[in-house]
């Protein structure tokens, strides 16, 4: 593990602040001053401004947040980006994204190792999402989407998607893919444009009664199911 994500993992200060003690040159470890490449492992003594950095235990957290629109998914030093609007007391990082325009859940955690199994598409987790298009939601949309399309040059995977009940430009679909937009360029290669684009599910976690700039942990029963998923 690299020097400043592991000051960032110990608890000392955040990662963003362990890389201007480096740069400041007040990291030493094994008496040498530590670079950005500098690697740590459990061996080696840190000192900083010349006391030893003692790292915390591990404490993991696992939060369900109910991203606004407006807010950006990222963890960079950026208006408006989403580890300032939670404000969380731990170093946390997003799964996955959501574009800034479009809102509803998301995944954080300090877990490093299952961001990857997560997020990525190639283990093809679900995500369920609610769509509001400027005009009515017809059938050969939804049959052709549910088989997959070209869209950019690629071809999205099959995916289910079905109208929501009494509504006639709102229909629900569940992705295990992640392309850039996707959703939306779904919906513009037939000349609809999204209104509303609203996450509702990761997995087994829902979004349900979170309003908007709100986040809860994760209950016991949801981590116990997510982590479980994640083995098989």
């Amino acid at each position: 593990m690299k020097i400043d994500k592991y000051i960032g993992h110990s608890g000392y200060t955040s990662r963003r602040k362990a890389c201007l003690l480096i740069e400041e040159k007040r990291v030493l470890v094994n008496g040498k001053v530590a670079n950005f490449s500098t690697k740590i492992d459990e061996s080696d003594i840190i000192l900083i401004d010349g006391i030893e950095l003692k790292k915390k235990a591990f404490i993991p957290y696992y939060i369900a947040y109910h991203k606004p629109k407006g807010i950006i998914c990222t963890s960079e030093k950026v208006k408006d980006n989403i580890i300032d609007a939670i404000n969380h007391p731990e170093t946390i990082y997003p799964i996955g994204r959501l574009d800034k325009d479009s809102e509803g859940l998301i995944l954080l955690t300090n877990d490093l190792p299952i961001i990857d199994k997560i997020g990525n598409s190639k283990y093809a987790h679900e995500k369920e999402y609610i769509v509001t298009l400027n005009l009515a939601v017809r059938n050969t949309f939804l049959t052709e989407i549910r088989n997959g399309i070209e869209i950019n040059g690629e071809r999205t995977k099959p995916c289910i998607a079905v109208k929501e009940p009494n509504s006639k430009r709102i229909f629900r679909i569940t992705l295990t893919q992640g392309l850039n937009r996707q959703i939306r360029r779904m919906c513009n290669a037939y000349n609809y444009q999204v209104i509303k684009l609203q996450r509702v599910r990761v997995m087994n976690i829902h979004l349900e009664t979170l309003k908007p700039g709100q986040w809860r942990n994760l209950t016991t029963e949801e981590l116990t199911n997510l982590l479980s998923n994640l083995q098989s």
